[in-house]
C-alpha cells in the first residue's frame, strides 16, 4: 500500500469544498455588500477590543497566581487575606 501524501491536492479541496482563490474575493465582495463597510469595522473593533480585555485579564490572572506563590502562608489563627481564619488540621 502507498503512503498516503500529507498535502491535499487542489481536487482534493474541490472535492471537500473549501473556497479558492477566486471565490474567496466573491465571498468578501457579498459580505461588504450585506454589512456595508462601517458595520464592518465597528465589528473589528469591537473584536480587537475583546481580545485585548481577554489578553489583559488572563495575564492578571497569572500575575496574581504568582503573587499568591510568593507570598508566605498565615500562620495558625492569623487571619488570611480574605480575613477568615484557615481551617486547622
Amino acid at each position: 500500500m502507498a503512503a498516503l501524501d500529507t498535502e491535499a491536492s487542489p481536487t482534493m479541496h474541490a472535492l471537500i469544498g473549501l473556497p479558492g482563490g477566486m471565490e474567496w474575493v466573491i465571498l468578501l465582495v457579498v459580505v461588504v455588500l450585506l454589512f456595508g463597510g462601517t458595520r464592518l469595522a465597528g465589528i473589528g473593533k469591537g473584536t480587537g477590543r475583546a481580545i485585548r480585555e481577554f489578553k489583559e485579564e488572563t495575564r492578571g490572572l497569572g500575575d496574581a497566581r504568582k503573587k499568591d506563590d510568593l507570598e508566605p502562608p498565615a500562620a495558625d489563627g492569623e487571619p488570611t487575606r480574605e480575613g477568615r481564619d484557615e481551617p486547622r488540621a
